[in-house]
């Protein structure tokens, strides 16, 4: 696979958003003609597919079957909270669960979004190189939707809800006694007290930046095919995000007009008396055509741009696990050299190199199990948003195109009658 002239390994390149033919085999079924405003049959257009087939999801998703799970989360009921200093938004967290290690079986708990960060370093602190699933950003991008809106607080609602379900999912993380503290514990205060102290968050910081100065001599294969195909997939979703951003922002401004142009033609056929009933018939086309828009560019809104948006997320935390991989190999590499170049302290180095030794392959081994659940993640959540905009820009263009072709139906001319009783067309 090309992309850009660059060509992926061959073990990955193959599997990147790809489609298996086996295990991915549609159903198609027929589909009912539309309806108009009054509930009315319009006609359809011969030349649409979504007139005669609707596609339908397989239903074959084995690793998310429900009756594996034993610890079900969700995320509700936001409430806005306004103090003298600031405003935010409380969600409630509701916990089943039949673990034998927690002391009920349900839970309900109250979080803010910093309390959702938290967890999550919480989880990377812990489990560095473990993909952690992303929380959404603290800002909203400009001009997609007013923060705290109502729209605003559901699409974050959502995404705190997915963050929660992928961490309850994951083999290791699900277990993490963090993550019981966050769904059990009514405050969180003292626990968030007992982080790393500065000076040790410094330390980390100074290795990581002298590892990144001294570099890697020697990434494994596999992990350099990881690095390849995650930079490719970054600047492709990256590129995705950006232009279906630009798309939802245009069709808003194409619905302003449409509004727009709707009553336009309502007050010109007032003032006429041959076209008045054309005119009439173009202002409800104008209008259903923008119902079926205002729709559409909403599905696009919560469906496609935030799982597109979620997946740039998901790259940067990629990113982030593999320069803790890289930064785990560099100092087992500069243990190795020390213990080379110091013979007289040779036995107690040799067991810091060992302890070295262990925790790179530790973390070589948790980040090959990850990524296989990762790039099915993918495949899974882009498909299943991929298809359903599919599904619904061919409704859309379809019904669009039955309410045009409704008024050309209606402004076809009346037959009249010859005195010799024939019918002139």
């Amino acid at each position: 696979m090309d992309i850009n002239g660059q060509t992926l390994p061959a073990d990955f390149s193959g599997h990147m958003l790809d489609m298996d033919e086996d295990e991915d085999l549609e159903v198609f079924s027929k589909k009912t003609s539309h309806v108009d405003g009054d509930g009315n049959p319009v006609p359809n257009s011969p030349s649409s597919m979504v007139n005669q087939y609707r596609l339908e999801e397989d239903g074959d998703e084995e690793h998310r079957d429900i009756h594996t799970k034993d610890l079900y989360i969700t995320v509700d009921d936001p409430e806005s909270h306004v103090t003298a200093i600031e405003t935010f938004i409380m969600y409630r967290v509701l916990t089943r669960t039949t673990r034998s290690e927690f002391d009920s079986s349900e839970y309900e708990v109250h979080r803010r979004y910093q309390d959702f960060v938290w967890l999550r370093s919480k989880l990377e602190e812990n489990h560095p190189t473990l993909i952690v699933h992303p929380l959404p950003e603290k800002f909203v991008v400009k001009g997609m939707v007013e923060r705290f809106s109502n729209d605003f607080i559901e699409t974050r609602r959502k995404a705190l809800d997915r963050f929660l379900k992928k961490t309850a999912n994951h083999p290791v993380l699900s277990f993490s006694p963090h993550l019981q503290v966050f769904l059990t514990e009514a405050d969180l205060a003292s626990h968030k007290k007992q982080g790393p102290g500065f000076l040790s968050r410094m330390g980390e910081t100074v290795r990581a930046v002298a590892n990144t100065v001294r570099g890697l001599k020697s990434r494994p294969e596999e992990f350099t095919q990881m690095q390849e195909y995650l930079e490719v997939f970054s600047s492709k979703i990256t590129s995705a995000d950006k232009v279906t951003q630009r798309i939802i922002r245009e069709q808003k401004e194409y619905l302003d007009e449409l509004k727009q142009y709707h009553p336009m033609y309502v007050q010109w056929a007032n003032s006429e008396d041959v076209l008045a009933d054309s005119l009439k018939s173009v202002a409800d086309c104008v209008e259903r055509c923008s119902k079926e828009t205002e729709e559409q560019t909403q599905h696009l809104s919560e469906i496609l741009c935030p799982a597109i948006h979620e997946y740039v997320l998901c790259a940067d935390t990629l990113k982030g696990v593999m320069k803790r991989r890289d930064n785990i190999q560099a100092e087992f590499a500069a243990k190795n050299e020390v213990l080379a170049s110091r013979k007289a302290e040779k036995e107690a180095l040799q067991e810091e190199v060992d302890a070295h030794a262990d925790r790179l392959e530790q973390a070589n081994n948790v980040l090959k199990e990850d990524w296989p659940r990762w790039k099915s993640d993918i495949r899974t959540d882009l498909r299943s948003a991929l298809i359903s905009t599919a599904e619904k820009n061919m409704e859309y263009y379809e019904k669009c195109l039955a309410v045009w072709e409704s008024f050309l139906f209606s402004q076809r001319p009346e037959p009249r009658e010859q005195s010799d009783g024939d019918h002139v067309f």
